[in-house]
């Protein structure tokens, strides 16, 4: 059995922050207040609805999950899990494209679980 495993490498906010401070030649003070700014815009406007769409980039959008029956297998109880909106980022095809050419997953053997 294997399982495939990406690359765990995370850029964080104040890299992102520190890199448009770098190309721009803005301070990063005033970098963060724009990302800042951004992101919460990006969030009040989903927040109230609607979907926002980058073109060449992609769009932050809104998925209904339905209502479903769910088990709790360690009390062997069956619980209903209420219909929900969930936020989710759909990249443009090119953008996709891009990922999968410069990014390779890396194929580990998983581990097997212990025999009871």
């Amino acid at each position: 059995m294997f399982a495939i495993q990406l690359n765990t490498n995370t850029m964080t906010k104040a890299e992102v922050v520190s890199q448009i401070a770098s190309k721009t030649g803005i301070e990063k003070a005033a970098v963060s207040e724009i990302v800042e700014n951004f992101l919460d815009t990006i969030k009040f406007s989903m927040t109230k609805g609607n979907n926002v769409y980058f073109r060449g980039f992609g769009s932050f959008i809104l998925k209904q999950r339905a209502k479903k029956i769910a088990r709790n297998i360690t009390k062997n109880k069956s619980m209903v899990i209420e219909a929900r909106v969930i936020p989710a980022f759909k990249p443009v095809k090119s953008f996709a494209d891009d990922v999968k050419k410069k990014v390779k997953p890396t194929v580990k053997k998983a581990k097997r679980p212990a025999k009871k």
